[in-house]
């Protein structure tokens, strides 16, 4: 399952990294809506608020479907069919949804046929693994590829930062029976754990059946994202062929500092070493990266050029290879050890 994200770019940034081409091939960055509602969030749980994509054509009927905006919408998700005044007594989870009953179940099937399709933004996820002494935390995250490095020129607007996670979602639009403002609300699709990360999703064994772990349905590229997005080209059974699991992620331990929801600080996602205290430490490597995170927030100040890796738009280029490494990422924490981030060996 996805129960705990991070999204820490301001909204500015986050626009730029969601740049795209359109039909006509026209390089774009998505439009915000309601941009004053968006907060970053290095510790994002259920029934917060967080960035998504979807097509304006849902917002603006004449529009272009294949035309992107960012929105910022409840995580849950709440059927336009509710009948209630007030959405949290619903008596079930909507934050995630399976992709093996999304076509069953009445809460996600009547959005889902309607083409409410969207893409749920992060800089990565966070998984717990059970052991016999409690849960260590993972951070989980797109590899960020040296293929996808560029200089670019000092007068354009490419994105050089964090490539984002991509995630498939389902959204609804709930109107109060008593009348007020529409809530948008959406739901993360998930599917069983690829074999990178199955470790951390594994369970016990229950009156002798194995339970599958679940991750987020993750949309690798930028044609992926297109089809999920575009509901007027691209039926509802075609789209749903996108959703499958990906090997293409990396992922590191962090502190158990993050298991708690109220902890939002750069020391939730930040590496650790088994074995060591889960309390972050203040070491020289630790420093530099701490503090590029508190930087790349809007209102912080901007590092030198120099510092900064150079990637392009995160969604202007093909799906990474899946053996690509973590050293982008090691340069981005600007450590020159052994690289913290592996992916699992089976």
């Amino acid at each position: 399952m996805c129960g705990r994200t991070a999204c820490s770019l301001g909204a500015d940034n986050l626009r730029r990294a969601c740049a795209y081409r359109d039909r006509r091939g026209r390089r774009r960055q998505p439009e915000w809506i309601r941009a004053e509602r968006y907060r970053p969030s290095y510790n994002k749980g259920p029934q917060s608020s967080g960035p998504v994509l979807l097509s304006r054509r849902h917002l603006q009927q004449d529009a272009d479907s294949s035309e992107r905006v960012l929105m910022d919408m409840r995580w849950g998700l709440v059927p336009s069919w509710f009948k209630k005044d007030d959405p949290s007594k619903m008596q079930f989870n909507t934050s995630n949804c399976r992709s093996d009953t999304m076509l069953k179940k009445s809460s996600y099937k009547g959005a889902l046929l309607k083409g409410k399709r969207c893409v749920v933004l992060a800089d990565g996820f966070y998984e717990w693994q059970q052991y016999s002494g409690g849960k260590q935390p993972y951070f989980i995250y797109f590899p960020q590829s040296k293929d996808a490095m560029a200089e670019g020129k000092e007068a354009d607007e490419e994105w050089r930062g964090w490539r984002l996670l991509t995630m498939a979602g389902i959204f609804d639009c709930w109107e109060p029976p008593s009348g007020g403002e529409t809530l948008y609300t959406y739901t993360i699709i998930t599917v069983d754990a690829s074999k990178d990360v199955s470790f951390i999703h594994h369970r016990q064994v229950r009156a002798g059946k194995g339970a599958a772990g679940r991750m987020p349905a993750i949309l690798d590229g930028d044609e992926a994202i297109r089809k999920w997005l575009d509901f007027a080209e691209v039926p509802t059974q075609e789209a749903v062929k996108l959703i499958q699991p990906t090997e293409n992620i990396v992922f590191h331990p962090v502190s158990t500092f993050v298991n708690s929801v109220r902890n939002n600080a750069p020391e939730c996602l930040a590496p650790i070493e088994l074995g060591a205290k889960k309390e972050v430490k203040a070491t020289p490597s630790s420093k530099v990266m701490l503090g590029w995170l508190k930087n790349s927030q809007e209102g912080s100040p901007q590092k030198k050029e120099n510092d900064l890796p150079r990637w392009t738009s995160q969604f202007i280029h093909s799906p990474s290879p899946k053996k690509s490494s973590a050293d982008i990422l090691q340069q981005w924490l600007g450590k020159e050890e052994e690289p913290a981030a592996k992916k699992h060996k089976a």
